[in-house]
């Protein structure tokens, strides 16, 4: 999940979902950047292996829901390696 969080392009549409409600088509992400749409559709599908956004079909659309429970779940680990040896 970590390597799917360290491209910038993947945060920010991690970003872009988040504040559009959680649930963005596919066509609303990708007119938001500069990216070809191979490229958008390439970092999504990446979002959605590592099971940081669910991809659900919406009649000919592809929507992509957060899943928030995994990201607070990668955050949780990850701070968890900075705490120091007193506070565990």
């Amino acid at each position: 999940m970590l390597s799917a969080l360290a491209h910038p392009a993947r945060r920010q549409i991690l970003l872009t979902i988040h504040f559009c409600g959680g649930r963005v088509p596919a066509g609303q992400i990708a007119a938001r950047f500069s990216h070809s749409w191979p490229t958008t559709s390439r970092h999504l599908r990446v979002l959605a292996r590592a099971g940081l956004v669910r991809v659900e079909p919406s009649g000919r659309e592809r929507v992509y829901r957060l899943e928030r429970d995994r990201l607070a779940a990668v955050l949780g680990a990850w701070l968890r390696t900075f705490r120091t040896r007193s506070e565990t």
